[in-house]
């Protein structure tokens, strides 16, 4: 599933491609995603000029100049194609079409576990997708008081409270790993017992992770590609995700003593760290 960085990449690609055009046709050929596309989407758009984008979470939204904002979700497969003229014969899983003065935005999903929907511009806070989200991981206000304060009663994995978007929003399972391995600290570790000076390097790491994931143009796991067609490349760069077994950079251990990086299960999902160096 695209996390922050993938999603942060496709709204800048839409962004600098797409602008504030006028969008004159909308196609919806399949609306039977995670939750059907609603049935005056098409009418309620069309017509309309796109007012600017934004990222909520693992959220687009596009504002619209008639105080309408699409909200679209990419789910586990979704993928954005961006075209000046469609292709002679469109794919099987092409499920919507954006016409706009700029050219053409295509949504495919071969799940169909995004979401394509909108919402009055002036009541998405209050929206049902929205108004339990936590503090945006960029956002100036979070910072290691803030974060202690929402640990404090938990006593989950930290790992497992980096993923509850109740608290900070959009990391997402590859970034934690890499942001607690950056921060020196255990995913294992209970997330009652952070004290302010490690929340304050998480907090770090987790901006410098995602920084550098939205440089790279996120990571290519699965079924996730630009929307120019392109890779991103920051798997590239992991230090721990997906590599157990493996030493983790600048090891210094007997690795066939250590086992190198170790994965566990927190949270129902994948987690890697290296016990050496995390503590």
């Amino acid at each position: 599933m695209p996390e922050l960085p993938e999603v942060e990449t496709i709204k800048s690609a839409l962004q600098k491609s797409i602008g504030n055009a006028h969008i004159e046709d909308v196609w919806i050929r399949n609306n039977r995603l995670r939750e059907l596309v609603p049935n005056d989407l098409a009418d309620k758009i069309k017509g309309t000029t796109i007012k600017g984008y934004d990222r909520r979470a693992k959220y687009i939204v596009i504002y619209l100049s008639n105080n309408l904002s699409l909200i679209w979700h990419m789910g586990m497969s979704g993928k954005i194609l961006l075209v000046d003229e469609l292709p002679s014969e469109l794919k099987k899983h092409d499920h919507i079409i954006i016409k706009t003065s700029n050219g053409y935005i295509i949504y495919n999903d071969p799940r169909r576990f995004g979401m394509f929907s909108y919402c009055e511009s002036d009541k998405l806070q209050e929206h049902k997708l929205f108004y339990k989200m936590g503090i945006e991981p960029f956002d100036k206000k979070l910072d290691a008081k803030f974060l202690l304060a929402k640990l404090k009663n938990k006593k989950v994995p930290i790992k497992a409270a980096l993923l509850d978007q109740e608290i900070i929003t959009g990391i997402g399972n590859i970034y934690a790993s890499e942001a607690l391995f950056d921060a020196k600290i255990s995913p294992l570790r209970p997330a009652y017992k952070i004290n302010e000076s490690e929340a304050a390097r998480i907090i770090i790491s987790v901006k410098k992770i995602l920084e550098q994931a939205i440089a790279a143009g996120g990571s290519t796991l699965r079924d996730y590609e630009k929307p120019d067609g392109n890779l991103g490349y920051f798997q590239n760069k992991h230090c721990v995700y997906n590599k157990r077994g493996l030493p983790c950079p600048n090891c210094t251990c007997n690795i066939n003593k250590s086992g190198g990086i170790q994965k566990v299960v927190i949270g129902g999902r994948s987690t890697f760290y290296c016990p050496q160096k995390q503590k």
